[in-house]
């Protein structure tokens, strides 16, 4: 009985491993997407480009990520591990903050 118990125990060891080998690359995946990148232009006032805008993701659940409210036409978006506050309409930023730094 304890042979045929620790067989199967095992058995499930290698059979689960590469099971859990999959899911922490899927893990390391999503987490690599947002690897922080610096960026010394984006400051207070600065117009962010169209394509760095577009390409972040937008921060609804702002509470959730220890974030201010925007004020009203200001929106965060997540780009480069980097949280950006800017005016949605025009692209000029009203704050940056490391997203590692905010939680």
């Amino acid at each position: 009985m304890i042979r045929k118990t620790l067989s199967t125990i095992i058995l499930l060891g290698i059979c689960c491993t590469p099971l859990m080998a999959v899911a922490q690359h899927d893990d390391h995946a999503d987490n690599h997407d947002q690897h922080y990148v610096h960026h010394s232009e984006w400051k207070k006032g600065y117009h962010m480009r169209q394509e760095d805008w577009n390409r972040g993701e937008r921060v609804d659940d702002w509470q959730a990520h220890h974030l201010r409210q925007p004020p009203n036409g200001y929106e965060w978006r997540q780009v480069d591990g980097n949280y950006v506050l800017a005016a949605a309409a025009t692209g000029v930023i009203a704050s940056v903050i490391v997203a590692s730094a905010a939680h």
